[in-house]
């Protein structure tokens, strides 16, 4: 087995989209024990719970994100990931300008996302207050870039 890999996932407010990719990258890496993932957000507060939407649409694949609390991105939370993966450019150069140490680990989600009849997406879009089906979007959007996400990790990661 090689060294343990950290995925962080990074969105606004670590309550829909970061969470949502946390518990689906999870479920993909299934019981393989080389992954820790994990989620934050660049405009977090400590302690929420993920939105209703986002378990909804996680439980409809079996996945239950336990102990789950909503957290600020951190030096500590960067230093110890491996690999960052945010929603969107803007969030991609807030942790790019907030910590500048850790930029040759930041990666954009939609880079791997190749979304058949649209290609490679720019952002993940925010679902906060559009309903259920903008969730499902979002999700339908994660599991296209999951496996190239994994496959990326796999092939590059060296410890």
């Amino acid at each position: 087995m090689s060294a343990p890999k950290h995925v962080l996932f990074v969105c606004t407010g670590n309550t829909c989209r970061s969470p949502l990719a946390e518990g689906l990258l999870r479920k993909a890496l299934g019981s393989r024990g080389d992954y820790r993932v994990s989620s934050a957000g660049v405009a977090a507060s400590c302690g929420g719970p993920a939105s209703r939407e986002t378990t909804a649409v996680l439980r409809k694949r079996g996945v239950e994100l336990e102990d789950f609390a909503s957290r600020p991105v951190s030096a500590a939370l960067l230093e110890a990931a491996t690999h960052v993966f945010a929603m969107t450019e803007s969030q991609l150069g807030t942790l790019a300008s907030r910590f500048p140490e850790h930029a040759d680990k930041l990666y954009l989600v939609c880079e791997f996302a190749d979304i058949p009849g649209q290609g490679v997406g720019i952002d993940v879009p925010d679902p906060i207050g559009m309903g259920r089906a903008a969730y499902e979007d979002v999700a339908r959007v994660l599991e296209h870039a999951i496996p190239g996400i994994i496959a990326f990790i796999d092939q590059t990661w060296q410890k």
